[in-house]
């Protein structure tokens, strides 16, 4: 950290702790004035130096880390079509890079988070993880947010013999292309939608399905696996279509489902398309039984901005809140009091990514990319996602247990799997004009 970038870290964080800046707006003036790593790092010092209430985010009988730092890079989507979610994965980097500094480190040393914004763009994303290798000389890297740009980042990742941790990204595609330094840290995106296809549609007797997504590798990766579930299940698709990325206007594939009245209405989608979809159907009366987004409907924002039209709408979740797994009321409390906001999904996966990271070099005793990628093939640990960190042979991730959840009355509610739930589901979907 340069002197300067110590002195705008110091200012915002006491602009911060005197109540001049909430934590959300001074992190992002921090990101636009590229100080964001340092201005986490001052916060949390300063939160563990004042905290009276036995704040999780250092252990204080571990000694100080010393020594040159460890540099981990990776750039993550803070601006862009995903910039709003893969905010919330930069933030968890953030807060693990705080929590290490402040509980002796990995390995006994410091570390130091360098991150990008790859502006949602994969090309971009694959410029900048060749910078962090070749530039910054980085010693480890984690994963970008999105599977386009992970795919393309993998890219150059994988000649480097860099083990790279997929913390954002979940297309099963990045898995088919033989890479062996690429390893997995939640459900892939093809079985997003299992639970909801084989065990709700199927209980409801829904005979049905829509399918719309976005033109990506992700949403067409959720859409390829729910078309697959159907099809296994006896279930006809009447509609399966495409629109473009960062559309504004799908009202003729909803005018089609509309004319099709399927039982249920599948969106392979992120967050600024799913609430469009959301607002459409409702414009022009498309009345499915069923309502199921990927990405969006997980997320805070969804039921922000649509209010009570986000009652009923089920959707993938790779984490939530409730779940009873080790650290996570620790990780949620730390993260609420750096962040002044409650994570999501995308958060945790990326905060696990940290874990698994950490836990592989430690294992190896060293910073030997080799020795760590063979830890990464062999190791199984839990992390705050529910089940556990287990890769196949490809490095495709087969021990974490997805969710799957349903806005009611404002609140989302985990419905599936059983064992993990803590509501009932509400079905069917009562038609607009009844609600």
């Amino acid at each position: 950290m340069t002197r300067h970038e110590d002195a705008i870290a110091r200012q915002l964080v006491e602009s911060t702790l005197t109540g001049r800046l909430s934590r959300r707006e001074a992190m992002r003036r921090a990101s636009a004035l590229g100080v964001s790593v340092s201005f986490a790092a001052a916060l949390m010092r300063a939160d563990i130096a004042s905290a009276q209430d036995g704040s999780p985010a250092a252990s204080p009988a571990a000694p100080p880390p010393s020594g040159e730092p460890i540099l981990i890079g990776a750039s993550v989507s803070t601006t862009g079509s995903n910039g709003r979610t893969g905010l919330y994965q930069q933030e968890a980097y953030l807060l693990w890079e705080a929590q290490k500094n402040q509980s002796g480190g990995v390995l006994g040393r410091p570390v130091r988070m360098v991150i990008y914004d790859d502006q949602s763009d994969p090309a971009t994303g694959a410029r900048l993880y060749q910078r962090l290798l070749d530039e910054d000389q980085v010693d480890l890297i984690l994963g970008p947010y999105a599977s386009g740009v992970t795919q393309a980042v993998a890219q150059v990742t994988e000649p480097a013999r860099q083990p790279l941790l997929v913390a954002g990204a979940s297309a099963g595609e990045i898995w088919d292309r033989g890479f062996r330094y690429v390893f997995g840290v939640y459900s892939i995106a093809q079985d997003y939608f299992r639970d909801i296809i084989q065990s709700v549609a199927s209980a409801q007797g829904y005979a049905t399905a829509a399918i719309m997504h976005e033109d990506a590798l992700f949403p067409q990766s959720t859409a390829d696996g729910a078309a697959a579930y159907c099809e296994e299940g006896g279930i006809e698709v009447v509609v399966n279509e495409i629109y473009p990325q960062e559309a504004t206007d799908v009202s003729s594939v909803l005018t089609r489902i509309r004319d099709e009245d399927p039982d249920m209405l599948i969106g392979g989608s992120y967050l600024p398309d799913s609430v469009l979809i959301v607002r459409q159907a409702k414009e022009l009366g498309v009345n499915p039984r069923l309502y199921a987004f990927s990405v969006g409907a997980a997320q805070p924002e969804f039921v922000e901005n649509l209010g009570p039209d986000a009652d009923y709408v089920l959707g993938p979740s790779m984490w939530e809140a409730e779940v009873e797994t080790p650290g996570n009321a620790e990780f949620l409390s730390a993260y609420q009091q750096m962040h002044d906001r409650d994570p999501d999904y995308h958060a945790a996966t990326g905060y696990a990514g940290c874990q698994i990271l950490e836990a592989a070099v430690n294992a190896a005793g060293s910073l030997d990319t080799e020795a760590i990628t063979e830890q990464l093939r062999t190791l199984v640990m839990p992390t705050i996602l529910p089940g556990e960190y287990r890769v196949d042979e490809t490095g495709q991730q087969v021990g974490h247990i997805p969710l799957t959840v349903q806005w009611q009355g404002g609140a989302k509610v985990i419905v599936a799997p059983e064992d993990l739930a803590t509501g009932q589901i509400m079905l069917p979907t009562p038609p607009w004009d009844q609600r």
